[in-house]
C-alpha cells in the first residue's frame, strides 16, 4: 500500500523547480548523513469530464492548480465535444500550465469521459473533480491524507451545496435536508466513516484493476453503480468532512426537476444491473408516484380510492410543510414560500423519472423517448447496450 503522507523534512521553498519536481514525482534523492530518508510523495492525475463549461471551468482549473499541495500533478480534461467555447479555454490555459491535457470524449457523456482521463492518467493516484464545484485549498491534500490513514479504496468528502440567487439559495437548501434526499449521509456536513456512495472520489489506480471502470452505459448514475460494485466486492468507499469542496446546484426549478428526472431514470438501469438498491430510500420516490397513480386510476371503480388519494395527498403536503418551515427557520425565513415548490421538485421529478425508467427498462415503452432526458440527447448506442 501507498504511504501518501506529507514529506516531514519539507525542502525549502527556494529549492528550484525541476528539483521540487523530481522529488515530487517520488524519485529517489539521498538525505544527508545521519538524516531519515523521506518518504515517497504520489504524483497525482486530477480527471475533470466537462461539456459546456465555459462559466465554471476557468474558475474550477484555478482552484485545482492553486492547491497546496507539496506534490506534482496533471490535469486531464475530458471534454465532451464542447460547442461553447470551453475546448478553446481549456487549451489556452493548457498553453500556459503544461499540468492541463485537453483528451478529447467522443463518447460525451460522464461515464466515457472519465474512462478516457483514467487510461491517460500518469499518476498512482487518480482524483475526480467536476466544474461545478469549488474546492478547498487543501482539497487534493486532505484526500491524499483521508486515503492514507484509512485504506480506503475511494474516499470524498460531504456533497454540499451553496446556491446563487433566490432559487440556487433555496434548492441548495433544500439539498441538505433529510426531506429531500432521504437522509443520504453523503450530504451530512459532519458525517465521517463508511458511506455507500462517495461525492466524486479519490482512488488508487489499482483499484480499477480490480473492480473496472465505469459503466459507459449509464448517462447518469455512473458514479453510484461503481460505488455499488465497490462495496459488493468488499471494497470501502469512505467519507470525511476535512475534504471540503461546495457544488453549485442548478438556479431554477425547471432544471432541478429535470436533472432530478434523468436521476431516478437511469437509477433502474443501475438496480437492474445489480438486481438490488443501494439503498431502500431510492425506490421511496417511484413507489409514491406509483401510489398516487394507482389511487387515481382507482377512483372511477372505488368510491373510497378518493378519500385515500385526498388523505395521500394531505399527508404529502403537510410534510412538505413542516420540512419548508423547518428548513426555512435555519437557512432564512425568505425562502419558505419557495422551498414548498422546491421539495416536490426533487421528489416528483425523480419519482416519475423512476417510473419511467420501469417502464423503459421493462420494455413497456417503445422507441427513444427519454434519450432527450439526457444532457447530450445522446446518439448513444449504448443507452441500448444497458437493456440487454
Amino acid at each position: 500500500m501507498l504511504d501518501l503522507k506529507d514529506d516531514p523534512d519539507r525542502r525549502s521553498r527556494d529549492q528550484s523547480e525541476p528539483a521540487r519536481r523530481n522529488t515530487a514525482a517520488g524519485s529517489e534523492t539521498a538525505p544527508p548523513a545521519g538524516m531519515p530518508r523521506p518518504e515517497r510523495l504520489p504524483f497525482v492525475s486530477v480527471i475533470m469530464p466537462v461539456r459546456n463549461e465555459r462559466d465554471f471551468i476557468v474558475q474550477t482549473l484555478e482552484t485545482v492548480l492553486t492547491q497546496e499541495l507539496d506534490c506534482s500533478l496533471e490535469v486531464l480534461v475530458s471534454d465532451g465535444r464542447s460547442d461553447d467555447g470551453t475546448r478553446e479555454i481549456v487549451e489556452s490555459m493548457a498553453r500556459r500550465d503544461p499540468r492541463i491535457r485537453l483528451i478529447d470524449n467522443a463518447g460525451r457523456i460522464v461515464s466515457t469521459g472519465l474512462n478516457e482521463a483514467i487510461r491517460l492518467a500518469r499518476g498512482v493516484i487518480v482524483i475526480r473533480i467536476d466544474a461545478h464545484t469549488t474546492y478547498a485549498p487543501d482539497y487534493i491534500a486532505r484526500c491524499l491524507e483521508v486515503l492514507r490513514e484509512t485504506g480506503a479504496d475511494t474516499v470524498g468528502g460531504p456533497w454540499i451545496a451553496r446556491g446563487q440567487g433566490y432559487r440556487g439559495r433555496a434548492i441548495a437548501a433544500a439539498f441538505a435536508s433529510a426531506f429531500a434526499v432521504g437522509g443520504a449521509r453523503s450530504h451530512s456536513p459532519d458525517y465521517e466513516g463508511p458511506i455507500d456512495s462517495v461525492y466524486l472520489g479519490c482512488w488508487r489506480r489499482e483499484v480499477f484493476e480490480r473492480v473496472g471502470l465505469f459503466d459507459e452505459s449509464l448517462v447518469r448514475n455512473q458514479d453510484d453503480e461503481w460505488n455499488l460494485r465497490l462495496l459488493r466486492r468488499g471494497g470501502v468507499a469512505w467519507q470525511s468532512p476535512r475534504i471540503r469542496s461546495e457544488y453549485s446546484p442548478r438556479e431554477s426549478l425547471r432544471a432541478l426537476f429535470r436533472q432530478y428526472l434523468q436521476y431516478g431514470f437511469w437509477k433502474v438501469a443501475v438496480i437492474r444491473k445489480h438486481r438490488v438498491p443501494a439503498s431502500w430510500r431510492h425506490i421511496v420516490p417511484g413507489a409514491f408516484i406509483l401510489v398516487l397513480g394507482g389511487l387515481i386510476a382507482a377512483v372511477p371503480l372505488h368510491s373510497g380510492a378518493a378519500l385515500l388519494l385526498i388523505g395521500a395527498i394531505s399527508a404529502y403536503l403537510a410534510a412538505v410543510l413542516a420540512a419548508s418551515v423547518w428548513t426555512a427557520s435555519r437557512k432564512g425565513w425568505d425562502l419558505l414560500p419557495i422551498l414548498v415548490l422546491v421539495f416536490p421538485a426533487f421528489h416528483f421529478g425523480y419519482g416519475i423519472g423512476f417510473v419511467a425508467g420501469l417502464l423503459r427498462w421493462r420494455a413497456l415503452t417503445k422507441g427513444n423517448m427519454f434519450h432527450s432526458l439526457t444532457r447530450v440527447a445522446a446518439d448513444h448506442a449504448n443507452v441500448e447496450r444497458s437493456s440487454r
